[in-house]
């Protein structure tokens, strides 16, 4: 069951929204909660104060009190996995929507495509990303990392290290014996010495994987040709 939050000052729109994003879950066959929201600065309250959780969010961008804009940042220590939306009839926006690392940017004038694409392929990814987690056990713990988290496993002598949204892990294993008990296709090789999770690159450059937390990790050459294809190959099967 996916959580969404629709926020515009105008109500109207935010019932149009709902609409929209309701049929086109519900055709998809999957389920959802929707809040819905006439006033940014209760939106805010409810995730910062009241601890509310949302997978999604679709924003205006242009209201009174706190603008859509400011939301993301602020909201970001509550909700660091959360995507947002921007539904908006300013189109100068685009540009500082990218760079909040907005999930998409839909134009007020072209909701009946744009919207329904946008709000599918978040719900695709949410789904993808939920409910897997790796296990290390050992004679004294038991830790669960959820497969959304990791960023990354590197090889660390015999052990190898998970970094994840947590810290980092470490289990005594080889990459290899590691890579076959995930046994899902958003882990890939990118060298001998790392797996990476597909969901956390932001783009390949210069032969190396820009991650979301920042990192930049080297693809070796033998693996850029394989890596780009698997990228596109798994993009291409889930959303």
């Amino acid at each position: 069951m996916i959580k969404i939050a629709i926020c515009d000052d105008e109500e109207k729109a935010v019932d149009l929204h709902e609409q929209i994003v309701r049929a086109c879950l519900q055709a998809e066959g999957i389920g959802c909660e929707i809040m819905t929201y006439t006033r940014s600065q209760n939106l805010l309250y409810d995730i910062t104060d009241d601890g509310f959780f949302y997978d999604l969010i679709l924003l205006d961008i242009e209201m009174p009190e706190i603008s859509g804009m400011e939301i993301p940042q602020q909201i970001k220590g509550f909700l660091p996995n959360v995507r947002i939306i921007f539904v908006t009839s300013h189109r100068e926006y685009a540009i500082d929507a990218f760079e909040l690392s907005i999930f998409r940017y839909v134009p007020k004038n072209n909701l009946e495509t744009k919207l329904v694409a946008a709000v599918i392929d978040a719900a695709k990814l949410i789904e993808l990303e939920a409910g897997q987690e790796y296990t290390i056990r050992t004679a004294n713990r038991m830790e669960k990392i959820p497969y959304k988290d990791i960023f990354y496993i590197q090889r660390d002598g015999k052990n190898a290290s998970i970094v994840s949204g947590i810290g980092t892990s470490k289990v005594r294993k080889s990459l290899q014996q590691v890579f076959d008990e995930l046994n899902t296709p958003e882990f890939i090789f990118i060298d001998r010495g790392y797996i990476v999770n597909i969901i956390q690159i932001m783009k390949i450059s210069d032969g190396m994987a820009v991650l979301k937390n920042g990192e930049q990790l080297p693809i070796s050459r033998s693996h850029l040709q394989e890596v780009k294809q698997k990228i596109n190959q798994f993009w291409g099967a889930h959303i």
